[in-house]
C-alpha cells in the first residue's frame, strides 16, 4: 500500500461506510479516467465522499457534469480547449487538467498555445505564463 493509499484509508476511516457499491463510484471515476488519463485529486476526495454522505448529489453532480461538458453541438477536443482557456483568465489549477484532456482529444500544441494567446488578450501576463508552464509540463511528461 502507498503512502497516499495509506493517507486516504486513514481519513476515510473516521467518515461513515460507503453507501453505494464500490464499482458504482469506480465507474463514475472512469469517465475521469478516459478524458484525462487518471482520477485528479479533489476529483477522488469528493466522489469519496460523497459516496459516504450523499450519494443521490454525486450521482447528480456527475450526469450534470457529463451533460454539460460533451455538449453535442462541440467534439470533445474543442469543449476541452475552451474549457483550458475558461480555466486560464481565472488563472485555475485545474486549466491543466483541461488542457490534458484537450490533447488527448487531438489538440496540438499550436491549437493549445493559440487558447494561451486568447486568453492572454484579456487576463494579461499571467494567463500567457501559466498557458505556457501548463503545455510545457504536458510536452515533459509527454517525451
Amino acid at each position: 500500500m502507498s503512502q497516499n493509499d495509506t493517507d486516504h484509508a486513514l481519513q476515510s476511516a473516521s467518515l461513515p461506510p460507503l453507501q453505494m457499491e464500490e464499482t458504482e463510484v469506480e465507474g463514475l471515476r472512469q469517465v475521469y479516467v478516459e478524458l484525462i488519463g487518471f482520477v485528479p485529486p479533489r476529483i477522488q476526495a469528493r466522489t469519496d465522499l460523497l459516496a459516504r454522505l450523499d450519494p443521490e448529489l454525486l450521482t447528480m453532480q456527475e450526469a450534470i457534469r457529463l451533460k454539460a461538458m460533451y455538449p453535442s453541438c462541440f467534439d470533445t477536443k474543442t469543449a476541452q480547449l475552451m474549457l483550458f482557456g475558461m480555466l486560464l483568465m481565472t488563472l485555475a489549477d485545474a486549466a491543466r487538467l483541461h488542457a490534458i484532456a484537450a490533447r488527448r482529444a487531438g489538440a496540438d500544441w499550436e491549437e493549445l498555445s493559440a487558447v494561451v494567446n486568447l486568453a492572454f488578450l484579456f487576463r494579461g501576463l499571467p494567463a500567457a505564463n501559466l498557458g505556457a508552464q501548463i503545455i510545457q509540463s504536458i510536452a515533459e511528461a509527454e517525451a
